[in-house]
């Protein structure tokens, strides 16, 4: 019993080891860069971290908000509002800032994240992931944030987006002030005033 308890030590610390000895090498390769790809061992090693961070009895926990139309509307808007700066409306996370992090900001309508159980989609909303660009969008109570539990929802129905949708979600976006200006100043041209509406500025913009 005594030389297996001792093996198996033997085997998690090589372990430990050899992850150690591959952190240090990608850094030294590699650097601290956000440009790069996550490798797969690192990838499967932060899911698996990630499952295993999530109490049993929170993964295994049911939607406690009913579908309802009124529900998958409410998502939409808090989506559109609050995540889609980085996941981009559609979850594909193809937005500069979704691009630009590391890890990437993964695409929500593939199987790894919808093969999630609802109560594992509401920790990575609630709480956030460390050493990622996910923050804790939670506060308080977590059996009180009903807006989670609606986030659930629209996740869930995101590969089933349609372009009206889609439409719907731009209108709802965040606007830069720029964006606020230029409608502004439109506003005040069709309520007389002789000011022609600012036009939007050439060149390129970050």
């Amino acid at each position: 019993m005594k030389a297996k308890l001792i093996g198996a030590v033997v085997v998690v610390l090589l372990a430990g080891l050899a992850v150690c000895c591959w952190v240090g090498y990608q850094l030294f390769t590699t650097g601290f860069s956000a440009k790069t790809e996550p490798h797969v061992l690192e990838v499967m090693m932060a899911r698996q971290i990630r499952h295993l961070a999530i109490p049993i009895e929170q993964r295994n926990k049911p939607n406690p908000v009913p579908f309802t139309a009124e529900v998958l509307q409410d998502g939409l808007a808090h989506f559109a509002d609050h995540c889609a700066t980085c996941h981009a409306n559609d979850g594909s996370g193809q937005t500069p800032i979704g691009k630009g992090v590391y890890p990437k900001a993964p695409d929500l309508r593939e199987a790894d994240t919808q093969t999630m159980s609802d109560g594992e989609l509401f920790w990575v909303i609630h709480n956030g992931i460390r050493f990622t660009a996910m923050p804790a969008w939670g506060e308080g109570d977590p059996d009180k944030d009903v807006d989670s539990w609606t986030l659930v929802h629209f996740i869930r129905h995101l590969p089933k987006l349609t372009p009206e949708e889609l439409d719907q979600m731009k209108s709802l976006n965040p606007k830069s002030k720029h964006q606020m200006e230029e409608e502004a100043s439109f506003d005040r041209f069709l309520q007389g005033d002789e000011t022609t509406p600012s036009q939007p500025a050439t060149g390129h913009h970050h």
